[in-house]
């Protein structure tokens, strides 16, 4: 299977949602979080970094619920960005 690359949108999105869920962990640790998320902490890294810029919804909601974020306020934020940018071009 081919994998269709990212558009630049989709790879700037994926970093609006890592600095959101980094600026929500708050003063918890990666591993702190990533253990009660069930997920690795590399994984958690990759994607607060942007290395990960679709990570699967799953376990963007347990990232989410573990640091206390609803998902609508999540989606809300990485869109509100993308809509101020586009209309500042």
């Amino acid at each position: 299977m081919v994998r269709v690359p990212l558009t630049d949108e989709e790879r700037s999105r994926g970093e609006r949602l890592g600095v959101l869920l980094r600026a929500a962990r708050a003063g918890r640790s990666m591993a702190e979080v990533a253990a009660e998320a069930g997920i690795s902490v590399e994984t958690l890294r990759k994607i607060e970094t942007g290395r990960i810029p679709t990570p699967a919804f799953f376990t963007v909601a347990a990232i989410a619920d573990t640091v206390g974020i609803p998902l609508d306020r999540l989606r809300l934020a990485c869109e509100s960005e993308a809509t101020e940018l586009s209309q500042a071009s």
